[in-house]
């Protein structure tokens, strides 16, 4: 069986400390069903678009969310599939997500084995690559390419090594019961990339399985975060992470550390989003105590208001440089309803200020 080579380093412990603590708050927050609803959406939502976005998709995460909800976008035919097929695995990781299965058990009982994987890439590379190479282990050579720079990340083991290696790492997942989870997913998702078993699509494939396996094992987190926009957010950092392994002679310690930090980044942001829910008393009081779920566009445009004073339109491509202004317009409506924030003038003059 695979056996990954490792250091318990004191920086790995503070993020499994800050993870542990973030998912405490998370899984016990009382939220109304309409919430966790929108959480899990915009969890998916990013997972989608930055999983595929580091890959070289082109669209950006306001076209990936119109693809998602079945409107047109003008974007390559390629990326407007990536994004549906990519929604389908994350969907699909979702509906696999059993929680508090026995720890280090959460493969056998799911029944992970190599069919499972070449199902899980299928659903991937589905009207991308050809039929024949469609959850099919490679036969064929191939480098792993820094999607940014184009430079060459490492050369993954010959074809004829992927199906021992593949089966060595099975049975890591169905056998490893004396790995924290988080590190467990950590060093699922190195070695599924470094085997590389399929000509295209690993990246997605193994970022999916490495999530699986925390929901697997009961850190599931209400399905509410996605490590995916870490990844993007700095995708140099992403690639030398993974080549990290190599320079230091197969040693994931390097490799631990940052994934780690990625996930603890992440359930502390949605920890605080959490925690903003009610932004302050008077506003509770204004909504007659009920909560609101604000996203994190609407947040970031409360925050840019109390700083600067107002917000104006021709402020909302730096504000979202990716964005349209029609979707700007629509997180405004939701503040503006809720009386958060109101409008003063007309047309295109007109300012966004925070209600009294």
């Amino acid at each position: 069986m695979y056996s990954p080579k490792y250091q318990i380093t004191n920086q790995i412990l503070k993020n499994i400390g800050i993870i542990e603590a973030s998912r405490e708050v998370i899984d016990h927050a009382p939220l109304l069903p309409y919430y966790e609803k929108e959480f899990r959406k915009d969890a998916i939502n990013r997972a989608v678009h930055h999983g595929t976005h580091i890959e070289g998709n082109e669209l950006n995460l306001d076209q990936a969310e119109r693809v998602m909800d079945g409107k047109e976008v003008v974007g390559r035919d390629r990326d407007i599939q990536e994004v549906l097929n990519y929604r389908k695995v994350m969907e699909r990781i979702g509906e696999l997500g059993i929680r508090n299965l026995p720890v280090g058990k959460a493969g056998k009982e799911l029944g992970i084995d190599k069919e499972f994987v070449k199902n899980l890439h299928r659903l991937t590379v589905e009207k991308i690559l050809p039929e024949e190479k469609c959850g099919v282990f490679r036969e064929t050579q191939v480098v792993v390419k820094n999607s940014l720079t184009g430079e060459v990340s490492f050369r993954p083991p010959l074809p004829i090594a992927v199906p021992i290696q593949m089966d060595d790492l099975i049975s890591f997942i169905n056998d490893s019961a004396d790995i924290h989870p988080v590190l467990k997913s950590a060093v699922v998702h190195f070695e599924f990339v470094r085997i590389h078993p399929f000509v295209d699509g690993n990246g997605r494939v193994g970022r999916a399985l490495s999530t699986l396996i925390l929901f697997q094992e009961g850190y599931d987190i209400r399905k509410f975060f996605s490590l995916e926009e870490y990844f993007d957010s700095d995708a140099t950092s992403y690639y030398q992470a993974l080549q990290s392994v190599e320079k230091n002679d197969n040693d994931l310690t390097d490799w631990l550390s940052y994934f780690t930090m990625g996930l603890a980044i992440e359930l502390s942001k949605i920890k605080d989003k959490i925690e903003k829910i009610s932004i302050d008393a008077g506003l509770k009081q204004k909504l007659g105590g009920a909560p609101l779920m604000l996203t994190d566009r609407q947040l970031k445009i409360i925050e840019y208001i109390q700083k600067t004073g107002f917000l104006q339109n021709q402020a909302f491509k730096i504000l979202f440089p990716m964005v349209s202004e029609d979707t700007v317009l629509n997180e405004l409506k939701v503040l503006l309803k809720n009386g958060i924030i109101k409008k003063s003038g007309k047309t295109k003059g007109a300012k966004y200020v925070m209600s009294k």
